[in-house]
């Protein structure tokens, strides 16, 4: 059980039946009477968020939040699915339930699933992963007036900025927490 004194930033919670982080806080102590603890919380099965204030004394049961490594299979008309390589146990997620991170998830690759009472609800990608450019405009020398990065995409559908240099064909490396390029990789 966790107590006011314990809420900060990034605690999960189970408020209300449901797995909630706390994604801001504010702490008040009026001349009189209790301590006022603000939150700012994020519901992460629906993301909806919404203000809580709680007064010192609360308590709080610790969100039974589990993550395990599983492997990316295939996509089918349901979802996503992913294998847990030790138990070979599948898991389905929802294009909605990963949000932008689909654009970034590649055949084979090994991601972090957060599950809350066995469904999973969200995913934690590598920080970087090499993706292939499928288009992007070429750039013609002395085009000054486009800046110094030109839009491309990736396979998986992402769209990006990048340097001039890159090119149709090559791949990249992309910072999966910002979805900005990183470096060009030899490939």
């Amino acid at each position: 059980m966790y107590s006011c004194s314990d809420l900060k930033k990034g605690l999960k919670l189970l408020v209300d039946g449901e797995p909630h982080i706390i994604v801001g806080f504010d702490f008040a102590k009026p001349g009189k009477g209790q301590a006022i603890y603000k939150c700012k919380m994020r519901n992460m099965i629906t993301g909806s968020i919404y203000d809580r204030s709680y007064r010192s004394g609360d308590s709080f049961e610790p969100a039974p939040l589990e993550e395990r490594e599983m492997q990316y299979l295939y996509q089918d008309e349901v979802g996503y699915v992913f294998m847990d390589s030790k138990t070979f146990e599948q898991i389905h997620l929802s294009e909605e339930t990963l949000g932008d991170d689909h654009y970034f998830i590649k055949d084979n690759m090994t991601v972090s699933i957060l599950l809350f009472n066995g469904r999973g609800i969200g995913i934690t990608l590598p920080n970087f992963v090499t993706l292939r450019v499928t288009k992007s405009d070429p750039w013609v020398k002395g085009d000054t007036a486009a800046g110094n990065s030109k839009p491309a995409t990736v396979e998986g559908g992402f769209t990006l900025s990048v340097p001039p240099f890159v090119e149709e064909g090559e791949l990249i490396q992309i910072d999966t927490r910002t979805g900005e390029y990183s470096t060009r990789v030899k490939g």
